[in-house]
């Protein structure tokens, strides 16, 4: 393991190069300490870019984006008139699919009158949406949004639902076909394993084409292991839940803390805390989507001297390149460690980077392209600090569709905008967010415009397919 004395000094450097072959810059404040720091949690758009959300005391759910040079100034997403639940091991959830930005949260006070709701952005976080209601639920209370974007760019949700007298706590899923302005009936995501889930701790939804996975705490007669469902219909319903940790974590009181996950191919990646040991420690497991069994998940990182405490742990991927984050307490101090492989299916190096000391709360990693971006909360400044790391693949990777087979240009537009393609005859279709077909078209040749000049403004959906690959992205019509 690292010694933090060298450590220490790697970290004043600019620059300096860990044992993950990761080079980190320093590390920089997302913003003053006047906004809140509660919570964050990061995402990228389109271009590679850090989008980071994280809560207030005051209920807000702050909003910033890198613009290039500096993080812009944050914004509350939710209305003044609708405080949203925030806290540091709890609060809004954000997921992005290109320039496409969801963000859910809960409208408090947490009771049978308020209601989960969600922001959208279809310009990387320039602009957002007003709020869209998610559920409706008259004779239930709901809490803990999270959200993950299906293939198509339109927002799947999974909250926690219980009733008026916080009794029967179980986690439901409910999806979006117009990009978050209408949800379809929730459905169950836990339970079918008889297990009740632990009322306290947020959850996580992830999804890869069909495959869509919901993991939650459990408890069982305050047995409280971390549990997924799994779905392979794109989140329509939902197969046996099963215990992913099986560590038989015995607890009376709550934990206030929940998992993460990837897919990466048919394999769902997860991160969880446990105590059983008697030390709140960050274990990992591997679930076929094929043939999904519950194992005894190993720890993160082997036992060390000095290690007393691990929690919080969050991961992310981009084609293959997979980095874990978590909080952990070695020899009285505090770190904020990471791991990272430039190909998860040759696994996790021995060693962690400690990405940084002090008074770390909880934090967050986004993977993309040859940059790792962690935020996490600083306790001692009462600020989001942002890090990011640069590295070289080893692997050879396939790039998406959605980034190389085609473009449209201008965004948002006027009167037409151009669809460009690598390659010529695509097939060009475009809908307005309610699913109706505007026009469809072969292209001739690799760029083809289209006249808007008698189409309403709002949100439509170019689709474009070529040599059996289909990509994706949205265009902005405004008004003329």
């Amino acid at each position: 393991m690292k010694n933090i004395l060298l450590f220490a000094l790697s970290l004043a450097t600019a620059g300096a190069y860990a044992q993950s072959g990761i080079t980190w810059s320093s590390a920089n404040d997302v913003t003053s300490n006047s906004y809140g720091n509660m919570h964050p949690r990061i995402v990228l758009d389109a271009a590679g870019n850090p989008l980071v959300l994280f809560g207030s005391m005051d209920g807000d759910a702050q909003f910033t984006r890198w613009n290039g040079t500096a993080f812009t100034m944050p914004m509350p997403v939710n209305p003044s008139n609708m405080p949203a639940m925030t806290a540091s091991w709890a609060g809004p959830d954000i997921a992005s699919k290109g320039d496409t930005v969801y963000v859910v949260f809960k409208d408090t006070p947490e009771d049978i009158n308020h209601h989960i709701f969600i922001v959208r952005s279809f310009d990387g976080g320039v602009t957002f949406s007003a709020p869209y209601q998610v559920e409706y639920n008259t004779d239930s209370m709901s809490r803990f949004p999270t959200v993950a974007v299906d293939a198509n760019g339109h927002p799947i949700v999974a909250y926690m639902k219980f009733n008026s007298d916080y009794s029967n706590a179980h986690w439901v899923v409910t999806r979006s076909t117009d990009y978050g302005v209408t949800f379809s009936p929730d459905v169950p995501a836990s339970g079918a394993g008889g297990e009740l889930v632990c009322d306290c701790c947020p959850g996580a939804i992830v999804t890869d084409g069909n495959n869509v996975a919901v993991l939650y705490r459990a408890n069982l007669s305050n047995l409280r292991d971390t549990w997924t469902s799994l779905s392979t219909d794109g989140g329509a319903s939902f197969g046996g839940s099963f215990n992913v940790d099986q560590h038989d974590w015995m607890l009376m009181s709550c934990p206030s803390t929940g998992p993460d996950a990837v897919i990466v191919d048919d394999t769902l990646y997860s991160v969880f805390m446990n105590g059983a040991s008697g030390d709140n420690m960050v274990y990992e497991n591997q679930t076929s989507f094929a043939s999904p069994t519950g194992t005894v998940a190993p720890a993160v990182t082997g036992t060390f001297a000095g290690l007393t405490q691990q929690n919080y742990p969050r991961i992310d991927q981009y084609n293959g390149a997979t980095a874990k984050v978590w909080k952990q307490v070695v020899s009285g101090n505090t770190q904020l460690a990471l791991l990272f492989t430039d190909d998860i299916h040759q696994g996790f190096p021995a060693n962690y980077d400690t990405v940084a000391t002090g008074s770390v709360t909880n934090a967050d990693v986004a993977v993309h392209n040859g940059a790792v971006h962690v935020v996490w909360e600083d306790a001692s400044s009462g600020t989001v600090k942002y890090r990011k790391g640069t590295f070289l693949t080893t692997t050879l990777v396939s790039t998406p569709a959605d980034d190389t087979t085609f473009g449209v240009q201008p965004n948002p537009a006027i009167n037409s905008f151009v669809v460009s393609s690598q390659t010529d005859g695509a097939l060009i279709n475009v809908t307005d967010v309610t699913g109706r077909n505007v026009v469809t078209r072969n292209a001739v040749g690799r760029r083809t415009t289209i006249d808007t000049s008698d189409w309403d403004a709002g949100v439509y959906v170019v689709t474009a397919t070529a040599n059996g690959r289909t990509s994706t992205m949205k265009v902005i019509l405004n008004g003329r």
